[in-house]
């Protein structure tokens, strides 16, 4: 017997990879996605399409904020898991469009989160942000260092959105996992990301901008391997016993939140070597300062994942990663 989840913004970036992970797996799949024009709809309607060639993929056109919908759609198809991956994406573009991010992350996870409440899943999986670790410089990050300290408004939902979930998971009892992203990047990636916005504009002919001078570094997650770890939490759903020391199982509730990187800071410039490499080009650098909001450094302590799983987690190397971009990039992206 198959097995039933419902995955938000599966026409986003990451839930599209979700999705399809879950569906290859034999799962079924309710994908809901309002297809907001942040970037490209387009993108977002084949990334969809894609999904629909699965014969059990039950595609769902919605506004996660809209007051009663999600719990609606559970109340019609209960689901064994829920994944809500659905946000508003971008820590610059917070800046000036705040509203939207309370809308999207602050009101849209708050009905995601009524509805785990009126129809329980067996285990409900949210999506958080290293951005949350804001100006800590102790590294690697790990789960139980404080936060408190958020950079840009983005990370502060993301913050909201853990707080959030640990007082539904402590006054109704749903099992409840969030996830810290690093840095992902893969095929059918975001357009605002480094990595694309290199891409398009070395095959353009224009110059780079390299923010902080090039003095960045990011703990760069492919996105195979972070579904692959997301899928694994799946079957863990946080109980009452800490796997270790370094658990961040909360004393008071099913509810722990795990790092989901790949455990190694890389320097900007090796992203933009692996692309020249992948490219057979040089990129023309325009060198500018850090923008606000953003942090110099990011790096994840995967242990927790790790004994969460049993295993280490598959850790693609920069190289390898932008070569499957760039290769998706010119024969599907470009072409289309």
């Amino acid at each position: 017997m198959s097995r039933h989840a419902l995955v938000t913004g599966t026409a986003g970036f990451i839930g599209f990879h979700m999705a399809r992970a879950l569906l290859e797996q034999g799962w079924t799949v309710a994908g809901v996605d309002a297809f907001t024009p942040y970037y490209d709809p387009d993108l977002k309607h084949r990334r969809h399409a894609l999904l629909a060639e699965h014969p059990g993929f039950q595609p769902v056109e919605q506004d996660i904020a809209e007051p009663g919908a999600i719990a609606a759609l559970l109340a019609t198809r209960p689901a064994d898991t829920v994944i809500h991956l659905a946000a508003q994406a971008g820590v610059r573009y917070s800046i000036d469009v705040p509203r939207d991010y309370v809308r999207a992350n602050i009101t849209g996870t708050h009905e995601v989160l009524e509805a785990a409440r009126a129809h329980p899943p067996r285990h409900l999986l949210l999506a958080s942000s290293s951005s949350v670790y804001g100006a800590e410089t102790e590294m690697p990050y790990r789960e139980t260092q404080k936060v408190d300290t958020q950079m840009s408004f983005y990370a502060a939902t993301k913050k909201a959105n853990e707080a959030m979930a640990h007082s539904y998971a402590h006054l109704y009892n749903v099992p409840t996992t969030l996830f810290r992203f690093f840095t992902v990047y893969g095929p059918w990636g975001r357009p605002d990301m480094a990595l694309f916005k290199f891409v398009a504009a070395m095959r353009a002919g224009r110059a780079i901008d390299v923010y902080n001078h090039g003095r960045m570094q990011r703990d760069f997650t492919y996105v195979d391997d972070l579904v692959t770890g997301i899928a694994g939490l799946i079957d863990v759903p946080p109980g009452t016993t800490p796997v270790g020391p370094g658990d961040s199982l909360s004393p008071v509730a099913p509810f722990r939140v795990v790092n989901v990187g790949n455990g190694e800071p890389v320097m900007l410039g090796r992203l933009i070597e692996a692309i020249e490499a992948a490219l057979g080009q040089t990129a023309e650098r325009n060198l500018m300062d850090i923008q606000p909001g953003d942090v110099p450094a990011t790096w994840a302590d995967a242990s927790l994942l790790e004994a969460l799983l049993g295993h280490p987690l598959p850790r693609t190397s920069v190289e390898d990663g932008v070569a499957a971009f760039v290769d998706w990039y010119l024969t599907e992206y470009e072409k289309n």
